[in-house]
């Protein structure tokens, strides 16, 4: 070989040395997932369906790893105790390992509310609607006897005394307002007698409040969650697609008036964590 070919040799085995690693990591990093900001949306009441659909999208966030935050985008009155109870222990759960944020769209109200407290960072439009802390409840009937009825004590068709569902409510309105102090502990400018009156503020209001962190958009809550979670390049993505499969039609959680208006009030008895709009005046 003469001293020419073995130059040239030379400089393509340098050549080489210096390609095929830069073809491996472009490999590597092609098969790595980009980061992900997960959205996730309710649009309506918290109820039984859309409970199941928001923990699905949140056993998501938690199980890929990809998911690097989670913004909360809302616009929902509220709820069921119970099931916006579920979905806050599972959001506790993907709290311990990503950040979450709530952009509060429409209203973020009641039960919805409940859920923002248990995230880093609320953002509100200026005139949206937030707070409503608080509890509704049904009474059951005093206990009458039904002559065709027979029961094995005095409580077994209504379920409980009166004043026991009182106590109830009370028990519930106590943990709204715990979980209120924990998730906005420092940052609260008003006293209960300000913050726990159930009344519903402008998302302007709300910041001056503390209750909402600042005024801004769902781009700007996926931007803040991206900051949180240090990340950059990042996709924004509805987990809904991707984590619910054929959840099928729901029940109307609202009542319907015979000639189809949907209004504002819940269709069976029971406590609630809801923000109850009134009703116009004709």
């Amino acid at each position: 070989m003469s001293a020419t070919e073995l130059k040239w040799e030379n400089i393509r085995n340098s050549l080489l040395w210096i390609v095929l690693p830069l073809i491996v990591g472009i490999l590597i990093a092609a098969s790595v997932p980009k980061p992900v900001i997960g959205i996730i949306r309710l649009n309506d009441a918290i109820y039984s369906y859309t409970a199941q659909d928001m923990i699905a999208q949140i056993h998501y966030a938690m199980e890929h790893p990809e998911v690097r935050a989670v913004v909360l985008a809302f616009d929902s009155p509220g709820g069921t105790v119970v099931d916006t109870e579920a979905v806050y222990m599972e959001l506790t759960r993907l709290r311990e390992m990503k950040p979450v944020v709530t952009a509060v769209n429409g209203m973020a109200a009641s039960g919805a509310y409940y859920l923002s407290v248990n995230t880093d960072y609320i953002y509100a439009k200026p005139t949206s609607l937030v707070g409503n802390i608080g509890v509704i409840g049904y009474l059951p009937p005093a206990p009458f006897i039904i002559e065709d009825i027979i029961s094995t004590g005095p409580y077994k068709l209504w379920g409980a005394p009166r004043d026991s569902d009182m106590r109830q409510i009370e028990m519930v309105k106590q943990g709204f307002f715990e979980a209120v102090n924990l998730g906005r502990e420092g940052r609260l400018n008003a006293g209960p007698e300000t913050i726990f009156t159930g009344q519903i503020w402008a998302g302007t209001e709300a910041v001056h409040l503390g209750i909402a962190d600042e005024i801004g958009t769902e781009t700007d809550a996926i931007e803040k969650a991206a900051e949180l979670a240090k990340v950059a390049n990042y996709e924004a993505i509805d987990l809904y697609e991707l984590s619910v499969y054929g959840s099928g039609s729901s029940y109307p959680f609202f009542i319907q008036s015979p000639d189809g208006m949907m209004m504002p009030y819940p269709n069976e008895a029971g406590t609630y964590l809801l923000y109850i709009p009134p009703l116009p005046v004709k």
